[in-house]
This record gives structure tokens, C-alpha cells and sequence, in this order.
């Protein structure tokens, strides 16, 4: 029986029922509608609006309900029209009258509003974990490589010499911003709707924050229009799980490019490598291609709830139903992204010897050529000449900067000395570049300590 058919007289069209219903996917919500509806009933017994006795019996009821869902004794009736009505009539079924009074004082709209932030609230928890997993594992990477030379690059030219640990953290520090979107967004949805009614509260003496106190909410939504009606936090949730997909995304096309025999920087395990039906050499990264093309997927989840809301006259309206799909489709692709993702990470195989020819044969060295001269008196705009005209000479005949005779060095600036090879060696550009957030080894471990004290203290804040 639906919930609402004491104004309408006919049968509902199975048409109707099928289009209707959201149990399909609104099912997941069944652990949090039953919390919420525990709290909610606690909380009718302890203000008098229902007998302690019914209270106490619904809760039972509740418990028994969720432990045979999970053990299998009872399997979800996906005839139901939605979640909340399958809870609700199975409490009735088992519990006589009192399974009735559980709806005192509430509407489906704040129900429904209050198991969706509990449960993305529980979302959200899994996905900063599992990014902060991904955080450790680059941190702990790389530690591994702070004297591994790399060519840095810029508008995909390679530029100056950074480190493979330099690059790695430059992810990292990605990812703790992506933390932080996480937590902002959280804490913003952490507010109970709960006792908004349909709209406009309700006529009992209820208490609305001893339900939000006992579901570890940080206090009330203060407005019951703005309570039942608002889907803000699932917005900003997805919109930050879109950054962080965009970060994800990024990184991928890197390890893409470092895996080709063009560049073979680096190279991923067999376990998370795939090959080809026709092409026996093949040794694809398909996980880095399917987080790559799966950043599009979550980009249109938060395309679908922000074109879904934007016309929405208060208060609530039934085109929202079609927000938990978008926000679940969101948070399980990232999780399943960052489950993948994250061992492939941990363990692919570096090959600094690679890097570093690479670093040599792309003239990163240049700039620090030319300070070189600039530090013996010579203006920079002629010192960035006269490098510039060595490197088209070395290009021209195939040599790096480092393997030009120090005769022709001399012959293009008198200021030049034998001690410029040291000056230009890709390890002693890399050393000297010591300014904060650089990649030199101080200044990396600098970086490394900062982000080993951050998750710290976001493991410490996750607990």
C-alpha cells in the first residue's frame, strides 16, 4: 500500500508505479533511513507525543529490521515504492499499531533529505580515505626519488630539471586540497533536517536537536523550506569529487606519456597492465585510461544535479528524486577510480637512468647556463643569447651542453671557465634550485615533512 492514498481513490497505473519508484537505487539508504527513523521515534517517546512503550517496541522493531536485512533473512521488497515505505510497512507488519505512529511529526521530505546526508555523509568519509591512502602512497614514493633528475616541462617542451619525487608531490599537495574540499563541504552539510515536515515544520511538541544530537550532526537546519528543499551539500560534494577527478585525470595522462617507449620514465606492474588481442608487444595502462575517461562521467553527474536544481521553486518537488543517482553515480566511480588508481601508483616501477637522459638531451640546463655567465659580470639579455646560440650549435651536431668542448665555450664568452660543467650538471642545477616549494633535496624534504604532518592530522580528524 503507498504511503500517500488517502487522497487519491484509483489504482495507481503501472505505468505510474514503475516511472515512480525509487527504490532501485534509494535502497543503499536503508542502514540510514532506519537510524534516522530510530532517533526520530526516541525522540517522539522521551517528548510524550508517543507512548515509551510504542517507542521502545519500534525501536526493537528497527533493529530487527536492519539485522535480518544484512544477515539475508530479509530481502528488500523491490515492489516497494521506496525504501522508506518498505521500512515503515515491514515495522507495521511486524509490530502491530505502534509501527504506525513512527511517522508522527514527519514527512517523507525531511526523511528523505535526512538519509541523504547521512548517507553521503558516510561517502564522503570513504572517499578521504581512500584519498589520503593515495596521498601516503606518493609521499612514501617519493621519499624514494628526491635525487632521481627529471626534465620539468612546460607547454610539453621539456624546460628545467625538477625530481620524480619533486613532480610526485606536486600531485600530493593536489590531493590535500581535495581533502580539504571534502571536509568544507561535509562540515557545511553536517545540519539535521529532520523535523522540517513537508515544508513547514510541524504542530507537534517535537525536539529537533536531540535528533540531530543523536545522529551526530553539529546541530539543526535552520529553516524548514530551506531544510527539505535544499541539495547544496550533494552539489558541492560532486563538484568537489569533479576537482579531484580532474587532478586524477591530469596524473593519468602523465603516466600515460611516461609509460610509452617514447618516454619510458616509468613502467607499471603486470597486475595492473592489460595487452592487446592482436598486438602481442602491447603493454597497456588501461587503469590510467579509464580514470581518465571516467573524469567526464563524473563531470556529467554534476552537470545532471546542477541542470536539475536550477529551475526548483521551493519547496520540495519530486524532480528531486533524481538526485541520488547523480551523487551516487559520483561517489562510486571516484571510490572505484581511486582503488585502482592507487596501487597502480604504489607499484610501478621508476627508471630514473631513463629520466635523466631524457633531462640531458633536452637542454634544461640552459637557463642555468646563462646565470652562469650572468654571475660573472655578462648581462643577462647576452648571456641568454650566447646560450642560445650554443644549444643550436649542439642540436646541430648532436651534443648536449654538457659534452661541448670548454674551447668553444670560450670562443662564444671569453667568461667562461672550466668550472661551468659543473655549474650546468643536471644534479647541481636540480641542488641549487632551494628556494621553498623547489626541488631541491631540502626543499623537498621540507615538503615531505608537511605533508606527513598533514596526515596526521587528517587521520587524527577522520577518527
Amino acid at each position: 500500500m503507498k504511503l500517500w492514498t488517502g487522497r487519491i481513490s484509483k489504482h495507481a497505473d503501472q505505468r505510474l508505479d514503475d516511472f515512480n519508484s525509487s527504490i532501485a537505487f534509494d535502497s543503499r539508504m536503508l542502514e540510514e533511513d532506519i537510524r534516522g527513523s530510530m532517533a526520530h521515534a526516541a525522540m517522539l517517546g522521551a517528548c510524550g507525543i508517543i507512548s515509551q512503550a510504542d517507542a521502545d517496541a519500534i525501536a526493537a522493531g528497527l533493529e530487527g529490521i536492519l539485522a535480518d536485512v544484512k544477515s539475508g533473512a530479509l530481502p528488500i521488497d523491490m515492489q516497494a515504492e521506496d525504501v522508506h515505505t518498505f521500512v515503515e510497512q515491514t515495522l507495521t507488519a511486524r509490530i502491530g499499531d505502534a509501527g504506525k505512529r513512527l511517522h508522527t511529526g514527519r514527512s517523507r521530505n525531511d526523511q528523505v533529505a535526512l538519509d541523504f546526508r547521512l548517507h553521503l555523509r558516510g561517502e564522503t568519509a570513504r572517499v578521504r580515505a581512500a584519498t589520503l591512502a593515495l596521498i601516503k602512497v606518493l609521499t612514501d614514493k617519493a621519499a624514494q626519488y628526491t635525487d632521481a633528475v627529471m626534465p620539468g616541462y612546460t607547454h610539453m617542451q621539456r624546460a628545467q630539471p625538477v625530481t620524480f619525487a619533486h613532480h610526485l608531490l606536486a600531485y600530493a599537495f593536489m590531493f590535500t586540497r581535495d581533502v580539504g574540499r571534502l571536509d568544507d563541504a561535509a562540515r557545511r552539510m553536517n545540519r539535521s533536517p529532520l523535523g522540517c515536515g513537508a515544508l513547514a515544520g510541524t504542530t507537534y511538541p517535537i525536539d529537533r536537536a536531540q535528533t540531530a544530537a543523536a545522529l551526530g550532526f553539529d546541530g539543526i537546519v535552520q529553516n524548514s523550506m530551506d531544510g527539505v528543499s535544499d541539495r547544496d551539500f550533494a552539489i558541492e560534494l560532486v563538484s568537489a569529487l569533479s576537482v579531484l577527478m580532474m587532478h586524477l585525470s591530469r596524473f593519468c595522462e602523465e603516466i600515460i606519456l611516461w609509460c610509452s617507449w617514447e618516454f619510458k620514465f616509468v613502467e607499471l606492474d603486470d597486475a595492473f597492465s592489460t595487452g592487446s588481442s592482436i598486438m602481442p608487444q602491447k603493454k597497456n595502462p588501461d587503469i590510467a585510461e579509464l580514470v581518465r575517461g571516467k573524469t567526464g562521467r563524473v563531470y556529467g553527474d554534476l552537470t545532471a544535479l546542477l541542470t536539475l536544481m536550477k529551475g526548483l521553486p521551493l519547496a520540495y518537488n519530486k524532480d528531486m528524486q533524481e538526485d541520488k543517482e547523480a551523487a551516487f553515480d559520483a561517489f562510486d566511480t571516484v571510490l572505484a577510480c581511486l582503488e585502482a588508481f592507487t596501487p597502480m601508483v604504489e607499484t610501478m616501477r621508476v627508471l630514473p637512468d631513463n629520466m635523466r637522459r631524457a633531462a640531458a638531451r633536452g637542454f634544461i640546463n640552459a637557463t642555468d647556463c646563462a646565470d652562469y655567465l650572468t654571475r660573472r659580470g655578462v648581462p643577462f639579455r647576452d648571456a641568454y643569447k650566447i646560450t642560445g646560440q650554443l644549444v643550436a650549435g649542439c642540436v646541430a651536431r648532436g651534443l648536449t651542453l654538457e659534452e661541448l668542448p670548454l674551447a668553444e665555450y670560450q670562443a662564444a664568452c671569453p667568461q667562461f671557465e672550466a668550472d661551468v660543467y659543473d655549474a650546468i650538471r643536471l644534479e647541481t642545477c636540480a641542488a641549487l634550485r632551494r628556494s621553498a616549494g623547489g626541488p631541491a633535496k631540502e626543499s623537498v624534504e621540507a615538503q615531505l615533512a608537511e605533508l606527513r604532518a598533514f596526515l596526521s592530522c587528517a587521520d587524527k580528524a577522520g577518527k
